[in-house]
């Protein structure tokens, strides 16, 4: 038996295995786009779990810092006629000395007044991706929020 050879093939020892080169690497190709996919959704998996994370922390500490605001009773009124009620603009400004103490651990945040008794808070944070910025995204960003009422005592049915 006499193998011949054309342009862009290779003389064959075995009759069943073609002599063409036209499909030679392809398997390696395959695997360079599985391993790039499979980075991906371990990036999605992996920063997306953190970026659930941070959104969790991003509405304790807007629900924190409601709290500090809703806390703060305007002790004037409270020792001149014992009526205990919250002072707006010290709730206010309660609430921002929290987000101002949270912004060393990345947070920021505004605080708003919301009708006659509430106060909003809205809470952003953003940290690098751990995997995703292989690809290009370098950060993601979570936000959280909290309104708080700023009554004091029971109230409700028959008070």
């Amino acid at each position: 038996m006499r193998l011949t050879r054309g342009p862009g093939t290779r003389p064959s020892t075995h009759p069943d295995l073609p002599a063409d080169d036209s499909e030679r690497g392809s398997l390696s190709l395959m695997l360079v786009i599985m391993a790039v996919a499979l980075l991906a959704l371990a990036g999605l998996v992996v920063d997306g779990g953190a970026k659930l994370n941070e959104a969790e922390n991003a509405n304790t500490v807007a629900q924190e810092a409601a709290r500090a605001g809703a806390g703060i009773v305007d002790q004037g009124q409270a020792y001149s006629s014992g009526a205990f009620t919250v002072d707006r603009s010290q709730a206010l400004a309660a609430a921002q000395a929290y987000l101002a103490s949270m912004a060393s651990q990345g947070f920021a945040g505004t605080v708003s007044p919301v009708g006659a008794d509430s106060i909003q808070v809205n809470v952003t944070v953003t940290q690098p991706t751990r995997i995703l910025s292989i690809i290009g995204i370098d950060s993601m960003t979570a936000t959280g929020s909290a309104r708080a009422s700023l009554v004091t005592g029971v109230t409700g049915p028959g008070t």
